[in-house]
């Protein structure tokens, strides 16, 4: 009985390490896509810092660090739900270096491009952190609330004290 049972117990695991990946968790394509948002998000604000005005640049340049800040934190929890490292689906990067450098100069991004871009951010992260739970709802939130406070706080347009 004790070597049918042994017999069995390495049929079992030889099955299911012989059985290959099993299906990507739902959520997997949907923490990918904030993941390529937060990127996006850092890469324009990094790139309107640089052609921006000298009281702009400070909190471009923070907006920038802090989605590269959610990127990691994303990446980190797409790592530790599928055991394996995350890589990017973006291919946008890619399509934008391909400019000329006069068209570039033309159509670098302002403030007002990394407000907009922080407002379809927040929305998603949070309408996504509405259908999690745990963690991943947490992370989603902060997320959605650090781009909230950025764009509403950091990014506000300055008046003058009367």
């Amino acid at each position: 009985m004790l070597v049918g049972t042994a017999a069995l117990a390495v049929v079992g695991v030889t099955g299911v390490a012989c059985g290959g990946k099993s299906a990507p968790p739902p959520e997997l394509a949907e923490l990918m896509t904030q993941l390529d948002i937060a990127r996006s998000d850092s890469q324009l604000a990094s790139d309107a810092a640089e052609g921006a005005k000298p009281p702009q640049r400070p909190p471009l340049a923070a907006v920038s660090a802090e989605r590269a800040k959610h990127a990691e934190a994303l990446t980190n929890e797409i790592a530790r739900l599928t055991g394996e490292p995350a890589t990017s689906t973006s291919t946008s990067t890619s399509a934008t270096t391909t400019t000329s450098s006069a068209t570039a100069a033309a159509s670098a991004p302002t403030a007002k491009d990394v407000v907009d871009a922080l407002k379809k951010s927040a929305e998603s992260s949070g309408q996504l952190a509405a259908t999690m739970s745990g963690y991943r709802a947490g992370l989603l939130g902060s997320i959605a609330a650090s781009c909230t406070a950025a764009y509403t706080v950091a990014l506000a347009p300055r008046t003058a004290a009367p």
